[in-house]
């Protein structure tokens, strides 16, 4: 079957957007969980973290299971135990059963996503590859921003159910869509690493010493995105009693100042190195911390002021996450699938310990969120500031006076 990069871009992004779509659509309709399985909102937001927990694990284990078997049994068998799972959670009357279900839906989840990318690199190289992740990344901006109001449409239209009924009809119309559409895109006479040799790859990039630096500022900068996820439904449904219908609206309005950042991202990149921007990021991340910290310290947390605050933190994501990764890849480009595979695993655990410390206390208050974002964000500067060189600015290119 031939293939053209504009399908390739579509199928692979339709496939990665089944994790935003998992984590963002039922954020609206968590108030209305956690009364039908009979718990606090603190305690149902924890299957957010469950969530990241298991997507981290599902990317560490199928990555190198899909180099072994291919792309197409493991995004296969992936898409299943995730349809099969958000199935189950339409029946979940307790927190366990809750908890049990979002992990394996993760695991699924998990399978699927790390497969997008590796089947680019298998289909295309150079200047093409780059084009059909330019397509991936426009497509999957949508997919956050999308999320929240087709879970809240839902809800209104049913109940919270109705969800995970779409997450799995979404599931299967992949399944069905990717085992009709695409081939098998890994060349199966290409010689396969070890469990072993995959061993020896994860340790040779946790002992360097500069790469484990933009680790550590991507699983910051997403524990503290993660630390206002979980929050949210508690933020901004009950603390400041927002219908479910506005929910969407004032969340998605961090995935739109992302989507900027990005482009101020790449405006800067003419006359800035990637770790310039890597470091303003950080350093502008840790002010709207500290600010929303001395905020909540005041009482003048009030609902435009912390979406304000709440907005320039997210929105460096745009700044941090590009530049840290293209960064740690100069170093690992032999390993590159085994280099995000790991730095997949290590985001989300951060994002799933964030989560969790949001929402095990059970605190009546922003006190949890705002103080897990402020130490995510330190853990981020001190850590690049520790463990990578000092950035060394690039001359402008020069002009020439006769010309």
């Amino acid at each position: 079957m031939e293939l053209n990069s504009r399908r390739v871009a579509l199928l692979v992004a339709a496939n990665t957007a089944l994790a935003p779509f998992a984590i963002d659509a039922y954020l609206p309709a968590m108030a209305a969980l956690a009364d039908t399985i009979q718990e606090s909102i603190h305690r149902t937001e924890l299957s957010i973290s469950i969530f990241l927990l298991g997507f981290a694990l599902g990317q560490l284990f199928f990555g190198p299971l899909s180099d072994r078997l291919g792309r197409k049994p493991v995004l296969t068998g992936g898409l299943s135990v995730f349809a099969v799972a958000s199935l189950g959670l339409t029946q979940v009357e307790s927190l366990d059963t809750l908890l049990l279900l979002r992990f394996i839906q993760a695991l699924g989840g998990g399978a699927c996503v790390v497969n997008s990318a590796a089947i680019v690199r298998d289909c295309f190289q150079g200047r093409e590859a780059a084009k059909v992740m330019s397509t991936m990344a426009m497509i999957m901006m949508l997919a956050p921003l999308v999320a929240p109001s087709v879970g809240s449409a839902l809800l209104h239209a049913v109940d919270w159910w109705l969800i995970f009924v779409f997450l799995a009809v979404y599931a299967l119309f992949l399944l069905w869509l990717l085992g009709t559409k695409l081939p098998e895109t890994r060349d199966m006479s290409l010689p396969v690493a070890s469990p072993r040799q995959v061993l020896r790859n994860y340790a040779s990039i946790l002992k360097h010493r500069e790469g484990m630096g933009y680790i550590c500022a991507v699983a910051s900068s997403f524990a503290g995105l993660f630390a206002f996820i979980t929050a949210s439904p508690f933020l901004y449904l009950e603390y400041f009693s927002l219908s479910p219908a506005l929910y969407p609206f004032v969340f998605g309005a961090n995935v739109v100042v992302i989507a900027l950042s990005n482009r101020v991202n790449i405006y800067l990149l003419k006359t800035r190195t990637p770790q310039q921007n890597l470091r303003l990021g950080l350093f502008i991340q840790l002010l709207a911390a500290c600010a929303l910290v001395l905020a909540t310290m005041l009482g003048l947390h009030s609902l435009p002021v912390v979406v304000i605050l709440v907005m320039c933190f997210t929105g460096m994501i745009g700044l941090i996450t590009p530049n840290s990764i293209s960064s740690l890849l100069d170093h690992f480009g032999h390993i590159s699938a085994t280099a995000t595979a790991l730095l997949g695993g290590i985001q989300f655990s951060c994002g799933a310990l964030a989560g969790m410390m949001v929402g095990y206390f059970e605190v009546e208050n922003m006190w949890p969120m705002v103080l897990t974002m402020l130490v995510a964000s330190l853990g981020g500067n001190l850590g690049v500031r520790w463990l990578t060189p000092a950035p060394e600015s690039e001359p402008e290119p020069r002009t020439d006076p006769h010309a």
